[in-house]
């Protein structure tokens, strides 16, 4: 049993400088052990994309974790008889800031994404009667949820606390890496009641959840599982659940009819019996005048006595402020990677984007390293820690390179991981998007043969048995997404996918991967078959138009065609005018095939002014207004490089002020802070990379190309021990172009830095001016890598 914490704010402050590394009285610290003692916490702003496009969440995480302990405030389910209800969209995390009513605390949530699961063992702390059906939005009394408001609402990293004003409770939660903890302080002199809801899910439907069940164990423990078809296909979840005081009274209700029952009606199932189970389960757990009840669920993928395991080595012997401290430091010592000049508001979205990128990928097995194997069966990870939630088309990009800067070993084991789900799939493939061993085949390419090759090529993992092999498999399969079209005409048909063009040109890029990776492992035979692959995107390229178009299977060009329609044109979640700038492998070569260098100059400039009527992305979910300057959408990842292409020509500058105004209208401190899904972290890696002054157009080389800081001082400890400060003096809205650039005094002409520079460490001083410098970067060695010399 949990001992009851009442801790005053001198004893927490007490824990979280001890769980930062120890008080030291009298003693002198030198200015960097003075910074690791910083509260980075308060410049997060977990409410940051809760509103609208972000689906981001507020709740409580550690860093990592699996367990991402949120309110959920709406149950719109996924489909009714098989219909799609386009509402669920919004509830991708579980919680809109709109809403008045929070339903109850699930313990599972995806950061930001597009389409969505999880939302497992959601628990709901009621006073009075007890009600087993959740309710509604417009009529919340007819169930168990709660009204709530705002101004009671606080979130910060590790922490979420709310007052739900139907019952009169205050809510508050934290959690590690494996275990939610709860603190409910209801009114003094009534009995109050925990809800268990067993079929609860984000992007619900009739019969998703496939079997549940719970033991009480003792009148403090409960263990159980659920086993969910969802998005993951079948997902496992078992569970620990201890709470702080004993269980006065306890029962539960099967919402629907079970059409057998066996033996078990010789039994009163429904009150104190310690064994329930069925598809569509929520039980009662009512304790004596509580006053304050701490409650912990331990999550595992591999078993209730995994759940125990972790239950135990995580919590025991301590209580929610001693865990929250704890939590807290570790959030404390990751923010702190950064140390920033700027205003509030900056700080804010700094933070706040750094900690979006340590919520997914997520550590995804037990304290004694078993873990549910992408075959089902339970694997032991030797020598890594096993991660899952990768949202690949999105986080190749900038999630996975800035870990390569940031977080080296993480990123290693996240590979480890992919290769492993490799081993382990019945078609030998890498991840596409997987999560919770369950592979949900979302979006298109092969991008885990990216985040490989990048991680090889930089040094981040040395050469891999299987890893050529791994990237072959995913590469050739014949029955994944018209692989076998695309081997042998050298593009993706029209009439065989809508999405052909985009298809066609990803697949390019990740084969480009492939090539890089092969080259560096001496593999020259497959390094020469994967150069020609990585080409085939000027198989669907009309160069009399100047952009990306789909082609038909006799060769012939789709007719009619439009340039802006985001539906039906050859792409997915853009149109041609975004698409037709995604070669980032080989931009050179871009720019010869729309038409030179000045030709590819005014498509970008146009691309940034030009009107995009809504008649054009209407039908298309993931596209909307808020993320729009023009025509280019900072919304959807495919252009999240475009604005620094205007590296490769004669006007660089204006990559400098394009990325201003990017960071300026797309990134704010409030609720609606977030123009489109942070995707994992993507749309938050890619602002802290421009940020810093510059960003990884091609992964899998070893360039990052050059923008403009957005802040006047930044501070970055590298994954390998060293620091990097980035100094941009007077470097503001009217002062955003580029002078001159000097790394340890040396100065920088080239338009780019490599990994190693960046790596090394010291001072990267960027000179800034009100007027951009026409004579800098225009020396063809300048300009950045790229297949076409």
């Amino acid at each position: 049993m949990l001992a009851k914490t009442t801790m005053n704010t001198m004893q927490r402050t007490l824990f979280f400088l001890l769980a930062l590394g120890g008080l030291c009285f009298g003693c002198t610290h030198h200015p960097q052990e003075t910074t690791e003692h910083t509260d980075f916490l308060h410049y997060v702003n977990p409410i940051i994309g809760t509103n609208g496009m972000g689906h981001t969440f507020p709740g409580a995480c550690a860093p990592f974790g699996i367990v991402q302990l949120s309110p959920d405030t709406d149950t719109i389910p996924h489909n009714i008889d098989g219909v799609y209800q386009p509402r669920v969209y919004e509830y991708c995390a579980g919680y809109q800031h709109k809403d008045s009513t929070i339903v109850g605390f699930s313990h599972t949530h995806f950061s930001g994404t597009g389409h969505s699961d999880l939302g497992d063992i959601l628990v709901m702390p009621v006073t009075g009667e007890v009600k087993f059906h959740p309710g509604t939005q417009t009529d919340p009394d007819a169930g168990y949820r709660s009204r709530y408001s705002h101004d009671t609402e606080k979130a910060a990293p590790g922490y979420y606390t709310v007052v739900l004003e139907d019952y009169g409770v205050k809510a508050e939660l934290t959690a590690t890496e494996h275990v939610g903890v709860h603190r409910y302080t209801f009114p003094q002199g009534q009995n109050g009641s925990v809800l268990l809801d067993l079929q609860h899910a984000i992007y619900n439907y009739d019969g998703k959840t496939l079997w549940a069940n719970l033991r009480v164990e003792n009148d403090t423990l409960l263990t159980g599982y659920r086993i969910t078809n969802g998005w993951a296909r079948t997902n496992y979840t078992y569970f620990a659940i201890r709470f702080s005081q004993p269980i006065a009274d306890y029962g539960y209700r099967e919402l629907e009819r079970p059409l057998y029952n066996g033996m078990w009606g010789k039994f009163d199932v429904k009150h104190h019996f310690p064994e329930m189970t069925g598809r569509k389960i929520v039980a009662y757990f009512t304790f004596n005048d509580p006053q304050t009840l701490e409650v912990e669920v331990a999550l595992s993928a591999t078993s209730t006595e995994g759940a125990l395991r972790n239950l135990h080595a995580e919590t025991d012997g301590r209580g929610f402020d001693q865990l929250l401290a704890e939590t807290q430091a570790k959030w404390n010592k990751e923010l702190a990677i950064l140390q920033a000049e700027g205003t509030e508001d900056q700080k804010a979205m700094l933070y706040t984007s750094l900690y979006h990128t340590m919520i997914n990928p997520s550590i995804y097995m037990d304290v004694d390293g078993q873990y549910r194997g992408l075959d089902h069966n339970v694997h032991q990870a030797e020598g890594f820690t096993n991660y899952t939630i990768f949202s690949l088309w999105d986080t190749y990009r900038a999630l996975h390179p800035l870990f390569n800067v940031l977080q080296p070993q993480r990123n290693a084991d996240m590979v480890q991981s992919m290769l492993k789900h490799s081993e382990q799939s019945v078609h030998g493939l890498l991840p596409v998007w997987s999560h919770n061993a369950n592979e949900n085949w979302c979006m298109i390419g092969y991008h885990a043969v990216s985040v490989l090759s990048d991680a090889f090529t930089k040094g981040v993992v040395p050469p891999k048995a299987g890893m050529l092999e791994a990237m072959q498999r995913s590469s050739t399969c014949p029955y994944y997404v018209n692989l076998v079209d695309y081997q042998r005409l050298g593009y993706v048909p029209f009439e065989r996918n809508s999405g052909c063009v985009s298809v066609t040109m990803e697949y390019a890029y990740d084969d480009w991967t492939v090539y890089q990776a092969a080259l560096k492992a001496g593999n020259t035979e497959m390094a020469e078959t994967y150069r020609q692959r990585a080409a085939n995107w000027r198989n669907t390229f009309d160069t009399q138009l100047g952009f990306a178009r789909p082609r038909m299977g006799d060769g012939s060009w789709k007719e009619p065609f439009s340039l802006l329609d985001t539906e039906g044109e050859g792409f997915v979640e853009g149109n041609s005018w975004v698409y037709s700038f995604y070669v980032p492998q080989d931009v050179k070569g871009l720019i010869e095939a729309m038409g030179g260098d000045g030709q590819f100059i005014h498509n970008l400039d146009t691309l940034f002014v030009m009107l995009l009527p809504k008649e054009f992305f209407e039908n298309t979910e993931d596209v909307t207004e808020e993320g729009l300057m023009g025509c280019y959408n900072h919304g959807n990842e495919p252009a999240h490089h475009i604005a620094y292409l205007y590296n490769w020509t004669s006007q660089p500058y204006k990559t400098q002020y394009w990325l201003r105004e990017i960071m300026n209208r797309f990134y704010k401190n409030n609720i609606d802070g977030l123009c489109g899904n942070d995707d994992c972290g993507q749309m938050s890696a890619w602002y802290i990379f421009s940020v810093m002054g510059f960003y990884p157009v091609c992964p899998g080389s070893d360039q990052y190309v050059l923008g403009a800081p957005y802040l006047p001082y930044l501070k970055v400890h590298l994954g390998n021990g060293k620091t990097l400060e980035i100094k941009a003096p007077g470097v503001s809205d009217e002062n955003r172009y580029v002078q001159k650039v000097t790394l340890n005094g040396q100065e920088i002409t080239r338009l780019y830095l490599t990994h190693e520079q960046l790596m090394q460490g010291g001072a990267l001083v960027f000179e800034m001016g009100s007027e951009p410098n026409l004579k800098r970067g225009l020396n063809p060695e300048d300009k950045p890598y790229s297949m076409t010399e």
